[in-house]
């Protein structure tokens, strides 16, 4: 069975950061491209980051590129997002993602329950 599981979110002040972390298990395929996406209430999906391929070519919202880092363990089978300088903005679910080298965010898979960023003083 394939599952994600997410963790690391939080509540924390602007300018602050947060790590978030994804462990996979279930999947079978040799190479599998994660990352994340975020949704706010009444807002659109968004995809946050990805690690597209072997070569670790890698994606980012144009809002997060300098604040966000997105990396893998592959022995591990998680990625990590670490998230600096936080905006509210940036509030929303998050969510990690298999098949995130699909252009539209809605079609990114997810497989486990997110993990709630909370950016507020």
């Amino acid at each position: 069975q394939m599952q994600t599981a997410e963790s690391g979110g939080g509540l924390v002040q602007p300018g602050g950061s947060l790590r978030l972390s994804c462990v996979a298990s279930g999947f079978t395929r040799d190479y599998l491209p994660m990352g994340w996406f975020r949704q706010a209430p009444g807002k659109e999906r968004e995809g946050v980051s990805c690690i597209r391929n072997r070569e670790g070519n890698t994606y980012y919202l144009d809002s997060v590129k300098g604040r966000f880092t997105i990396s893998r363990d592959n022995a591990k089978n998680a990625i990590y997002l670490q998230m600096n300088s936080l905006k509210p903005e940036d509030t929303a679910v998050y969510y990690c993602a298999t098949d995130c080298d699909q252009q539209d965010p809605y079609d990114w898979d997810y497989w486990g329950q997110g993990t709630q960023v909370t950016v507020s003083s």
